[in-house]
């Protein structure tokens, strides 16, 4: 007997930000494998009886690697359970979400894909301002800030990211953002360019700070702290409270 996994994006963790369905899965589910990022309220929608299984990965602490978050997946779907794996904003922003699916393809288990609201568009909500303008940020690209190793990724596309027009939004970003300014910098962008941190987005932790890229690159140096962030640069709104 062959289970079934629903992958659900779990927002940027106000469990208020949840999705009808996803909170109709979680209810259902027998077990649930969730990022760290995906815990605490949100897992009060699930069943009393349900396994939770932690299989969240953090930058800088020890986290399970992925082929074991993968085997345990496809484990649980195959005793016959409804699955769901619960990840942070949406699982298909950098959230490992090809590895996991190609690991239940090849076992045969069914799945179906949640969409969540991903934290760079919640992100943008707390702070009070647009990811695009009409005349001045005809673009969001997104890009994350670090490589399986953990350093600045050595084939980001600098032209592309040091485009003045564009809304840029880092993930997982804080330690390598004084590299990846230098590199802009050298490409043309202005060290003025407005930027905003938005750390815990959506829980009572929040933090945002609005400074520039030469601003928060020289923060970073020094101060890097442990709370999850996105760092959004460009074109920013200047309105919104922050």
């Amino acid at each position: 007997m062959t289970g079934f996994v629903s992958f659900i994006g779990s927002g940027p963790g106000d469990p208020e930000l949840l999705t009808l369905k996803a909170v109709d899965r979680m209810q259902k589910a027998d077990a649930v494998l969730f990022d760290d990022l995906s815990s605490g309220p949100i897992l009060t929608h699930a069943r009393d009886d349900a396994d939770l299984v932690g299989v969240g990965k953090r930058a800088g602490r020890p986290s399970p690697k992925q082929d074991h978050v993968s085997r345990l997946l496809v484990e649980y779907a195959q005793t016959g359970q409804h699955v769901v794996r619960l990840k942070s904003g949406d699982g298909g922003l950098f959230g490992r979400l090809e590895e996991e699916l190609v690991a239940l393809q090849a076992a045969g288990i069914k799945y179906e894909i949640i969409p969540g609201i991903p934290s760079a568009v919640a992100a943008a909500a707390t702070a009070g301002i647009p990811l695009t303008r009409r005349l001045t940020a005809r673009r969001v690209q997104f890009v994350t800030g670090h490589d399986a190793s953990g350093k600045l990724p050595a084939d980001l596309n600098l032209p592309a990211l040091a485009d003045a027009g564009a809304t840029t939004v880092v993930f997982m970003g804080k330690r390598t953002f004084p590299l990846l300014v230098e590199a802009l910098s050298a490409h043309g962008l202005p060290l003025d360019t407005p930027a905003l941190m938005a750390e815990s987005v959506s829980t009572p932790e929040q933090s945002l700070h609005r400074s520039t890229i030469g601003e928060l690159s020289d923060k970073l140096r020094t101060e890097i702290g442990t709370a999850p962030a996105l760092i959004l640069y460009g074109p920013l709104a200047e309105f919104g409270d922050v």
